[in-house]
């Protein structure tokens, strides 16, 4: 039964009515500092801890809640005789609810004025000890780090006689746990990313020790193969317009596949920007982790119907995005093939009903924003890779003209869409593009050769002429011979990264072949 309460929180929203309910069932209310001030200038009866310890809050407030009267109050356990005589005999009372959450230090550091003083300061010390007090004696202590569980609580103690049951303190206890060890994991990035002199401002971007922190969304029917186990978990603070803030509208379970493809799409479609900037629509249809239609139209359907004319064979079971709201002319198109999963900004109330025939498909809403992780992660045997998002964009100021050739304005557009879609191939990376849209996707090669070859083949196994083409590679051409295979399909403008030893052999061969070629600086190895 919860008898006394004790609220120490930073995060003061919801305290005061919380306060309140607690008070009106009965609760006796202890409270530290500002929480305390808080609550009596809402006429709220409350006891400060310095009142419960007969010891002063001390050393700038370092040192308020560390002591006996709370910590044996919190640990003892009800329902062993010797603690709670001990209790008795050390006039110690019973802590039954723990209402905490602890200084900001996450959002301290973020703030590019932050001093390492500061950065010290908002170490929270009491708050983690008594929450992991409170949480490890789960059994008898309700622990709440979040606004969010206020009413849950109060309407179990309204139904109960003031007592929460063991599974609703088990859950709380085990959030706790995850959070206190986020909080830890967070300062012990920031420090271990601090120069020698501690300054702020010159943090390393990659810490000497890497504490991430995710949450389960669900278990999985099994990983790439059916004999994998797998799981799908969302960062704890997930960024805005990722893929792991999917709101799943109908459709099955995703699979570890669709996740990952999905993934690939989307940050694909959202490279093109949001369509009411940009003036165009974007289609995006991925198979295997690899774009196989990509386009842009003046609406969703138009855009649809250039990227599926790419690749109709790879573009079975495969995975679209779109970065336009979905409507009922397009979702009807979509729905006359088997897809996997749609995934737009929104969908018209007609698109939905169209899509409701088709109650396998997994249809996905995701907020359009261009923030990325801050990390991309890959596991090796006994260790991880750790880097930052591919968010180089390159834009027409970048690219420099190699060829005794000039593009045209319409060929550096077309070049500037080429390379977009290159950069999210699986590399090695050849894709021949025209009038906004992917004509050959060749991906995914151990040589160059033989990706410029299967572009080639993918075009014309659709029935799409290279000829005026242009064509976007990934890396460097090692070589001219890759050069003269896209020469050969068809293609008159390369878009290429350069820095290649033998760049002055290819630029030779582009002009040779009478064809623009421009370089990026800039490549997109895609593993």
């Amino acid at each position: 039964m919860i008898q006394t309460a004790l609220l120490s929180v930073s995060d003061k929203s919801g305290i005061v009515p919380f306060a309140k309910a607690l008070h009106a069932l009965g609760v006796r209310l202890i409270s530290t500092g500002g929480t305390a001030k808080l609550l009596a200038e809402n006429q709220i009866p409350v006891v400060e801890v310095s009142s419960l310890t007969n010891f002063p809050e001390m050393l700038d407030g370092r040192v308020k809640t560390l002591h006996p009267m709370v910590h044996g109050g919190l640990l003892a356990r009800r329902n062993d005789p010797s603690h709670m005589q001990a209790l008795k005999d050390h006039h110690i009372g019973t802590i039954d609810m723990l209402v905490i959450n602890l200084y900001p230090f996450e959002k301290t550091i973020s703030q590019s004025s932050c001093s390492f003083e500061e950065a010290i300061e908002n170490i929270d010390i009491g708050g983690p000890a008594m929450l992991r007090a409170a949480a490890k004696n789960h059994q008898d202590v309700t622990v709440l780090i979040s606004p969010d569980d206020y009413e849950v609580v109060l309407e179990e103690m309204r139904a109960n006689e003031c007592h929460v049951g063991f599974e609703t303190n088990l859950r709380l206890a085990k959030k706790v746990f995850a959070h206190t060890a986020q909080y830890d994991g967070a300062i012990a990035n920031y420090l271990s990313s601090l120069p020698a002199n501690q300054e702020h401002e010159n943090r390393s971007i990659f810490p000497q020790t890497l504490h991430l922190s995710f949450n389960q969304v669900q278990e999985l029917r099994y990983g790439e193969n059916p004999h994998q186990a797998a799981a799908f978990y969302r960062d704890i603070k997930p960024v805005s317009g990722g893929l792991a803030s999917y709101h799943q509208l109908q459709g099955k379970e995703l699979s570890f596949n669709n996740i990952a493809d999905a993934d690939a799409a989307w940050e694909c479609v959202k490279s093109f920007g949001d369509s009411l900037d940009t003036g165009n629509a974007a289609c995006v249809i991925v198979k295997h982790a690899n774009p196989c239609g990509v386009a842009i139209a003046h609406n969703a359907l138009a855009a649809y119907d250039k990227a599926f004319k790419t690749d109709p064979t790879s573009a079975f079971g495969g995975i679209i995005a779109f970065n336009r709201e979905c409507d009922g002319l397009t979702a009807q198109s979509v729905s006359k093939q088997f897809v996997e999963v749609l995934i737009a900004p929104s969908y018209t109330q007609e698109a939905l009903n169209i899509l409701s025939a088709k109650q396998n498909v997994r249809v996905l809403q995701i907020e359009l924003a261009s923030t990325q992780n801050p990390y991309d992660l890959k596991r090796v045997g006994g260790g991880i890779l750790v880097q930052t998002p591919d968010t180089k964009n390159v834009t027409l100021a970048d690219l420099q003209i190699v060829t005794k050739k000039q593009p045209s304005e319409h060929e550096l557009s077309e070049m500037l869409f080429a390379w977009k879609v290159a950069k999210f191939v699986k590399s090695n990376a050849i894709v021949f593009c025209a009038n906004g849209m992917t004509l050959g996707v060749g991906a995914g090669q151990m040589s160059r050769i033989d990706s410029a070859k299967i572009a080639g083949i993918k075009a014309s196994n659709a029935g799409l002429s290279l000829v005026g083409s242009v064509v976007a590679s990934d890396a460097f051409f090692p070589f001219r011979d890759g050069l003269d295979v896209v020469v050969a399909a068809g293609a008159t403008c390369v878009i290429q990264p350069g820095g290649s030893v033998r760049d002055d052999e290819v630029v030779n061969a582009a002009n040779e072949h009478g064809i623009a070629m421009v370089y990026t600086g800039t490549r997109h190895f895609r593993h």
